[in-house]
């Protein structure tokens, strides 16, 4: 998942170790002005940002505005948060006009940053999810290393009232697979880049199983690499298809 950091100099460096210790790609702007111009570079190419985290107290463009300025060019799909080490009451009202979803105060912690997205994800998804064509109660197995990444999987996954698997690599997914009788996983989502085995080895070894759902069962790719060749070595490995996402990110889903 890619987050993209505004705040001061001198405290940018905090949050963004903090996520990172806990597997999250960031990308960090130093002003307003510099995040929205890095937001339409990636609306631009389709790559919008799973999570926005915002300032309050900024030079020049303040938080507020930057939220304006955001929304119009993604919208209102992406959940943006405010970080601040003030009371927000005065400006809730305005804030939420604005597009911002929620607060949260520094001292900066994970934890409490990754419990606001899922709520805010949550709501922005509930239409969504309403709307969607009934998949309740299919079996999907998540083959996915990075723990946040099949959380926010798994979460996504869940909302749709589908039953998730995980599997922490390559290895234990063909295990699992292996495991349970045939026909009783739906589909199953591949990171392609995992420890012990990789995605490519894992969908070969379920492919070559002598059982018919292991030649049946849809199997798509998880994965950063969009060059033609690697999607070409993937087909040929047995994979249907390729969910497209950044480094580290859980933006497949």
């Amino acid at each position: 998942m890619r987050l993209e950091l505004h705040n001061r100099l001198g405290i940018l460096y905090i949050p963004t170790v903090v996520l990172g210790q806990l597997g999250i790609s960031c990308d960090m702007a130093l002003s307003g002005k510099d995040a929205i111009g890095m937001v339409k570079m990636r609306h631009a190419c389709r790559e919008d940002y799973n999570l926005i985290l915002v300032d309050w107290k900024m030079p020049e463009i303040d938080g507020l505005e930057t939220t304006r300025q955001i929304r119009a060019i993604v919208g209102h799909d992406t959940p943006i948060i405010i970080l601040t080490a003030y009371s927000w009451d005065d400006i809730e009202d305005e804030a939420r006009d604005a597009g911002v979803d929620t607060f949260v105060a520094k001292p900066f912690f994970a934890g409490t940053v990754m419990d606001e997205f899922r709520e805010a994800f949550q709501k922005k998804n509930a239409t969504l999810v309403r709307n969607m064509v009934d998949q309740s109660g299919r079996r999907v197995l998540l083959a996915e290393d990075v723990a946040v990444n099949a959380e926010i999987m798994m979460m996504v996954l869940g909302m749709r009232e589908m039953q998730v698997d995980h599997a922490e690599n390559g290895r234990v997914a063909v295990e699992m697979f292996a495991g349970h009788e045939p026909g009783y996983y739906d589909a199953i989502l591949m990171d392609m880049r995992m420890p012990e085995m990789d995605g490519l080895e894992a969908t070969r070894a379920i492919r070559a199983m002598d059982r018919k759902d292991a030649k049946e069962i849809p199997i798509i790719a998880l994965t950063a690499n969009a060059f033609d060749e690697d999607v070409q070595r993937s087909m040929q490995a047995g994979l249907n298809a390729h969910l497209f996402q950044a480094r580290g990110a859980g933006n497949a889903l």
